[in-house]
């Protein structure tokens, strides 16, 4: 299938960077996949699914764009985005101006209409699908969600794992990789405590706790499809699994798919056949429960 691709960098939208690609006019929405007739998506065409591609903090693009093509060989639109790993990590607070300019843009691309699916990819990815949830409550319009994909999270806040990622996005020479993260680590745990003092200090205020907690109780009840590994170090499967339990018992349409061996968000590249048939029957799904 060949698709228009277009980049954009807009300063009308303040040089918020995203990916967005359309599947060819001519695509023939009725044509099986690989013989697998579970991969032809029941769509209005003029209305096709757009699927939000939420990037892991240090995501370089290459590769969520490679997620990204399980969606656009099957004729449906993808927009990526991933947040500066400043904003994930010390801007915090940014964050919230981010989830509502995806709102935003969403609707002044007139996707208001089509039927949309979050795909987003470890704690950076759910943090910013948590400001884009709390974004659509201010939306002047109402967008079509259909469901969300978690991908290698959520995951509760530790040092460990703080420390962990940290040294995974910075890289390099282990004795240059060592004091950076730490010292990260150690700015980031003070902005934490603030946060929490602030947040019981000041109930309501706009500063952002637990990212965890927060999308536990949010308030939307569309389908979530839980993606993880028993091997992951970075986020324990045991999290994943309580806020999915969580989810469930508030009443929210849970599945769940359990690998046993592959590593944090390199579950399609162990694991590709059954994770490509995991999504698209979550969408299929989505698509004809007709929930928003």
């Amino acid at each position: 299938m060949r698709a228009h691709f277009k980049r954009r960098n807009m300063a009308e939208l303040d040089n918020l960077e995203y990916y967005i690609k359309f599947p060819n006019p001519n695509y023939n929405y009725t044509q099986t996949t690989n013989g697998d007739s579970d991969f032809v998506f029941v769509i209005d065409e003029n209305k096709v699914p757009v699927i939000l591609l939420f990037g892991w903090a240090g995501c370089q693009d290459k590769y969520l764009s490679k997620y990204s093509q399980i969606y656009e060989e099957r004729g449906l639109i993808t927009l990526r985005y991933t947040a500066p790993v400043k904003c994930l990590f010390w801007k915090r607070y940014q964050m919230i101006q981010i989830g509502q300019k995806i709102v935003k843009l969403l609707i002044d691309l007139n996707f208001e209409s089509h039927p949309i699916v979050v795909h987003c990819f470890s704690n950076g990815g759910a943090f910013l699908y948590q400001n884009f949830s709390s974004a659509l409550s201010k939306s002047p319009k109402p967008l079509q969600i259909k469901g969300v994909i978690v991908d290698s999270a959520p995951g509760k806040r530790r040092l460990g794992s703080l420390y962990r990622a940290i040294s995974n996005i910075i890289g390099g020479t282990f004795w240059y990789n060592l004091p950076m993260s730490i010292l990260i680590t150690i700015v980031c745990s003070i902005m934490w405590i603030y946060e929490i003092l602030s947040s019981l200090l000041k109930p309501g205020c706009s500063i952002q706790s637990d990212p965890f907690e927060i999308l536990k109780k949010e308030k939307n009840t569309w389908p979530q499809h839980f993606i993880y590994s028993k091997a992951d170090v970075l986020i324990p499967y045991q999290d994943i699994e309580y806020f999915a339990d969580y989810r469930e018992n508030v009443g929210v349409n849970v599945t769940r798919l359990c690998y046993e061996d592959s590593p944090h968000v390199k579950h399609y590249t162990h694991n590709k056949e059954s994770y490509v048939n995991s999504v698209c029957n979550f969408i299929n799904k989505c698509l004809s429960n007709g929930r928003n």
